[in-house]
């Protein structure tokens, strides 16, 4: 096979996606966005320079299978490690509030000097993570077997 992968080759199987560059993380972002998470289930390793979230994803990758099919659309528990984190920022979270549920809606790269930047993990209401990272090491792990999507509807952000 010569050609890119396409979002039904891996529609039955579970995800493991390595992004090594700033060119990778639109591939990331795609597939998380819209995933949702609990404030308690980020963690910051700070000795290790590890930043981890479990995310209830959306299964964008089987969107058009559900359709196709007629049948209900998938989520699963997907674990996101950034590594070679130096520091951790965020804004609009209520660090405090146990209950507090999140939805990622994107994931960005600013660029610094000498392979460094800044990885921001955009959130709904206005809401974000911001990662200042030596370079970009992340990787995307589904952990569960997909689950109905307790919704039944697919993300939307048409008016």
């Amino acid at each position: 096979m010569t050609g890119d992968a396409t979002f039904e080759d891996g529609a039955e199987a579970p995800l493991r996606l390595i992004a090594q560059g700033p060119d990778d993380l639109p591939i990331v972002s795609a597939l998380v966005q819209d995933a949702v998470f609990p404030s308690t289930e980020m963690t910051w390793d700070r000795p290790a320079r590890r930043f981890a979230l479990l995310l209830n994803r959306f299964r964008w990758e089987d969107r058009p299978r559900a359709e196709k099919h007629k049948r209900a659309y998938e989520r699963v528990q997907s674990v996101l490690v950034i590594g070679d984190v130096l520091r951790v920022a965020s804004t609009g979270i209520d660090r405090a509030d146990r209950d507090l549920v999140l939805s990622l809606l994107s994931i960005s790269y600013e660029p610094g000097e000498d392979g460094a930047g800044d990885i921001i993990l955009t959130l709904a209401g206005d809401g974000a993570i911001r990662l200042s990272v030596e370079c970009v090491d992340m990787t995307l792990t589904d952990v569960t077997r997909p689950y109905v999507a307790p919704s039944g509807k697919a993300p939307n952000h048409t008016g």
